[in-house]
């Protein structure tokens, strides 16, 4: 393993140690295909990588691959020096790739979704090109770096020979949608005075969440959450649920959020940073959706955004207010 490169011990921010290691002359290019300009990382293996392979770590599951956008989300400092310490792309790829078998190489910037997800489930998920004494933790004198990374290594993966059984399919993604969940307003009562609510996203077999609120029934989260967004996409389905310490979490309402309006101006578009602040769609109120209003799809500085205010279904009470904004492949 290389040494870390002294201008990343001194105390900066964690903004700047972040990208001064991204810019790293290993870690400029995709860990796993080499695509130029990485914007995404693995930071529990320590890699950097391109949109299109991210969609394939994101479909391993967080316990092999959590996947962070290094310049759309929040670090911890844990999580910066987590990627600090592997070293970057190539000594990753040290340890990960440590033994290519003959006739195997790596996919390329332009190789099919098929072939990035052959590859990297054999990298990460089955472990192949690792040479066994890697995986063990047998000499106490190896450096904390080796010992460190290889016992991530056996940690990340100690579910995975379940968990590969149940993983989706070839799916090929088109593009990320970023949530924010802003707040909850006259949200229903489901604990004695209040409720302790979240919020669930789910699309296809993906689901993420926010954070609980403590006894609140106008919640404030501005969390953002992604999602990645296969070709065949459907709505995205929201639930909002109280937490429950002693018993089943209680539904507090739930709605759907259709995608497609989005998704069909934004490509009809294109680069969006060629255009100027304007209207380019909309979603329409309808008694077959929960809109509260109509709501517009919009380029805003560059990006195509939508803010998104829903009554919640199939409750006494309740309103949600969403902001989403869309990625495509090559951002």
């Amino acid at each position: 393993m290389s040494q870390r490169p002294s201008a990343l011990t001194r105390p900066t921010s964690s903004k700047r140690r972040l990208k001064d290691l991204l810019l790293q002359k290993d870690n400029r290019v995709c860990a796993d295909c080499g695509s130029p300009d990485p914007k995404w990382a693995s930071t529990n293996i320590g890699v950097f990588i391109c949109l299109k392979c991210c969609g394939v770590h994101r479909s391993l599951g967080t316990h092999i691959s959590k996947v962070l956008s290094v310049t759309l989300d929040e670090w911890s400092d844990d999580e910066i020096d987590s990627m600090i310490e592997v070293g970057g792309n190539a000594s990753a790829n040290s340890i990960y790739e440590a033994y290519l078998p003959e006739g195997i190489s790596k996919p390329g910037p332009d190789a099919s979704h098929e072939q990035r997800s052959k590859y990297i489930r054999s990298k990460y998920e089955r472990q192949e090109f690792l040479k066994p004494s890697l995986r063990i933790l047998s000499n106490p004198k190896k450096s904390s770096l080796k010992t460190s990374l290889s016992s991530k290594i056996t940690d990340s993966f100690r579910s995975s020979s379940s968990s590969s059984q149940k993983s989706e399919g070839m799916v090929e993604f088109i593009g990320m949608l970023k949530v924010k969940v802003i707040k909850g307003t006259n949200l229903a009562i489901r604990d004695m005075l209040s409720s302790d609510p979240y919020v669930v996203l789910a699309l296809g077999k993906q689901k993420v969440q926010t954070t609980v609120v403590k006894s609140n029934l106008n919640p404030v989260w501005n969390e953002e959450l992604m999602l990645s967004v296969p070709q065949d996409y459907g709505a995205v389905k929201l639930q909002v649920y109280d937490h429950d310490t002693f018993s089943a979490d209680d539904i507090m309402g739930e709605a759907e959020i259709d995608i497609q309006p989005m998704i069909t101006s934004a490509m009809a578009f294109g680069d969006a940073g060629m255009f100027g602040n304007m209207q380019i769609g909309k979603w329409l109120k309808s008694n077959d959706n929960a809109l509260m209003d109509d709501s517009t799809v919009n380029i805003v500085d560059g990006k195509v955004k939508q803010e998104v205010n829903l009554k919640l279904q199939n409750v006494e009470s309740g309103e949600l207010e969403l902001e989403l904004e869309w990625i495509p492949l090559d951002q």
